[in-house]
């Protein structure tokens, strides 16, 4: 017992539960002008991440412990599970902020799109994993995984919800990548995926105000730039050390969004660069500690596995980050670990877990490697051969 929690990846757990923790007092503090406004108590939504957070402890403990090769069996019930969930948001979706996002389960809210994004994470990685032999070849190799993520793309923009769905494709995109596919092959989705995108923006008014308010939010500081300018100010209050906790001005009415997707910026405001730094160097130590899980890993799904997990967490990181601070129009993707919503808090606890687990067979597998297990290896090193042949 005390040699299989040594072998735990102690340093990831303690960076992703120090982040949890920083992100509930910062989902407190953010969140109670608002709370006290809209139902006259001060702690109606930290204890609803408070309770979100105890539910994602528990999947986080079960996870680490969960060996990740039972995913490969799970992952076509996953996907399923998956489209059903989907389909429920568009015919009993919960509407909120004009999208259905939302379905409601025993009276709890849940957000559908947030499971599926590690689904996909999950299926594509044993999917690929699998078809290395065709890997090379388009109709195929890559191709045929690649329809059923369209099929939750089409179902995400239904809600709708385009920042998710461009996550989802970003991320199969570094999966398919990593899993050796020609760089021909990749050009023509990245191509295409950028297309689409593209033409998604230029259909809908409120994509292009978006587009608008990042060029130059201060032309439209009474309408859909508002929310950036409010940003900038809580940045430019903070300073290096911040206004101190609870002492946010931009909180009070001025941000919306403070407890959700723009907490950066009151983390910002009330904690200055330092509070900033430390919500930096804990997404560093968790993508680093990430991609040394899935080099070192073994197997190739699991290294696909974990590169999928830290993309994810790292985009989202860099998406959010890039739109509380102008760099990136904004796009609606909460902080992981960090920003108010539940099922956000338990998938991203999840994924966490599941890396640990990772980093777990993995010191099993160098502590008790046997000449047989040598071909995985090989297996995997061959995909990277692969693309250093075609540069």
């Amino acid at each position: 017992m005390v040699e299989r929690l040594k072998s735990f990846d102690w340093v990831l757990i303690a960076t992703v539960f120090a982040l949890s923790v920083f992100g509930l007092i910062m989902v407190y503090s953010a969140s109670y002008p608002l709370s006290m406004d809209l139902f006259d108590s001060s702690t109606y939504y930290i204890i609803r991440q408070l309770i979100y957070f105890g539910i994602g402890v528990i999947v986080f403990a079960v996870l680490m412990n969960f060996r990740y090769h039972y995913f490969k069996t799970l992952s076509p019930y996953i996907i399923v599970v998956s489209v059903i969930l989907l389909l429920l948001v568009v015919f009993i979706g919960i509407a909120e902020n004009e999208a259905t996002r939302w379905i409601s389960i025993g009276g709890v809210n849940m957000q559908p799109s947030e499971l599926v994004k590690l689904g996909v994470i999950i299926y594509l990685a044993q999917v690929y994993s699998q078809k290395q032999k065709y890997i090379d070849r388009f109709a195929t190799g890559v191709a045929p995984p690649l329809i059923v993520v369209v099929g939750l793309f089409t179902l995400i923009l239904l809600q709708p919800d385009l920042g998710t769905a461009v996550m989802i494709i970003l991320v199969g995109g570094v999966i398919v990548f990593l899993s050796g596919a020609r760089f021909r092959h990749l050009a023509f989705l990245g191509t295409l995926s950028a297309a689409v995108v593209l033409f998604l923006v230029t259909q809908a008014d409120y994509r292009m105000n978006r587009i608008l308010a990042f060029r130059d939010p201060f032309a439209f500081d009474d309408s859909f730039g508002l929310q950036l300018i409010q940003s900038y100010i809580s940045i430019s209050n903070g300073g290096i050390t911040g206004t101190g906790f609870g002492q946010s001005v931009q909180k009070l009415g001025y941000l919306p969004e403070a407890h959700t997707d723009f907490i950066l910026a009151i983390i910002a405001e009330e904690t200055g660069w330092v509070g900033v730094g430390f919500v930096i160097l804990c997404f560093l130590i968790i993508g680093f500690r990430g991609l040394m899980i899935g080099v070192r890993c073994k197997h190739l799904f699991g290294s696909l596995l974990a590169y999928g997990i830290v993309f994810q967490l790292m985009f989202q990181f860099i998406f959010n980050a890039g739109a509380v601070s102008g760099l990136l129009p904004i796009t609606g993707i909460p902080l992981p670990f960090v920003s108010y919503g539940g099922t956000s808090l338990i998938v991203s606890l999840a994924s966490a877990a599941i890396l640990v687990n990772i980093s777990l067979q993995n010191q099993k597998d160098y502590n008790h490697a046997q000449p047989k297990e040598e071909p995985n290896q090989q297996e995997k090193s061959l995909v990277f051969k692969r693309k250093w042949n075609e540069m």
